[in-house]
């Protein structure tokens, strides 16, 4: 019988190690805070579920997590269609192909914070183009002071910035389908919407399934870009859950409620995951059927 070496498991110790020490240890200290009320360095009562209990009942939870729910649909509305339209429209080989990878991957090199202030400057009505450019048109555009103004910023934002992601994952996708394919539909006769149908979309599914999960995970957990563009106002209209999480353990400095949020904020992510992850196999599925 032929033995089986599996000496090289030790190879990935190092990085279990790693993931042990930056994700679980934080972890287990959030779910002891999140049960404790800790009135001092060495005083703490256990609570329970008090927390949690306290937490859900929370109206501004409430209404933070309607927020993000339209926020990341929102998002994934936008900018899933536009990256595959884009990726569509690029060149595929060439010095064109070249500068249009570069061009678009310009966005995703500039640091969070950065983007929220570049768009702080662009959407100023006094200074920036894009609010004295929709001034001079009639609109009164004012992100500080409008709810709808701010909310449509902020969306904008975020598009201009992660959008190329979604580009960059769908133009790959679209180069690893081989010619076959299209040399097969071009005889035929198919036409363009055809081959995106039948090959282009199919053969993309994976590609769209990455794209989905990581925009849904990185909008659900928005915080740099919208707090340095409009700190979560006016009012409340752009404060997401992380700035409420934020406002909790940093402002208010309330530990325990704050370690309860996070635990559900987590467990929400990761239930959102999963059923879209379910519910965009199911659909491969029934494609390929």
């Amino acid at each position: 019988m032929k033995t089986v070496n599996n000496k090289a498991w030790f190879l990935i110790l190092p990085v279990i190690l790693c993931v042990a020490f930056s994700a679980i240890v934080p972890l287990m200290t959030i779910v002891n805070y999140s049960v404790q009320d800790i009135l001092g360095p060495n005083q703490r009562v256990f609570v329970g579920t008090e927390w949690f209990q306290m937490v859900m009942r929370d109206e501004e939870l409430h209404g933070a997590l309607y927020r993000q729910l339209l926020f990341s649909l929102s998002v994934l509305a936008i900018e899933i269609p536009l990256g595959i339209l884009i990726a569509l429209c690029m060149p595929a080989q060439g010095w064109r192909a070249s500068l249009s990878l570069v061009l678009i991957a310009l966005p995703l090199l500039i640091p969070w914070n950065v983007v929220g202030t570049i768009w702080q400057i662009f959407g100023r009505g006094d200074i920036g183009l894009l609010g004295h450019a929709i001034n001079s048109m009639g609109i009164d555009y004012n992100y500080t002071g409008d709810t709808i103004d701010a909310w449509l910023t902020v969306l904008a934002m975020d598009v201009w910035h992660w959008t190329p992601l979604v580009v960059l994952l769908c133009y790959a996708g679209l180069r690893a389908i081989p010619d076959a394919y299209y040399q097969a539909a071009k005889i035929d006769g198919a036409s363009r919407w055809a081959v995106f149908r039948f090959i282009q979309l199919p053969k993309l599914r994976n590609v769209l399934m990455i794209a989905v999960l990581l925009r849904f995970m990185d909008s659900f957990m928005i915080y740099t870009e919208p707090f340095v563009l409009t700190g979560g106002g006016p009012g409340n209209a752009t404060t997401f859950l992380s700035q409420y999480l934020t406002q909790k353990a940093v402002g208010q400095f309330d530990l325990g409620p704050a370690a309860a949020f996070s635990l559900i904020y987590f467990l929400i992510i990761l239930l959102f995951c999963f059923v879209l992850y379910n519910w965009m196999q199911r659909v491969g599925t029934g494609d390929k059927k």
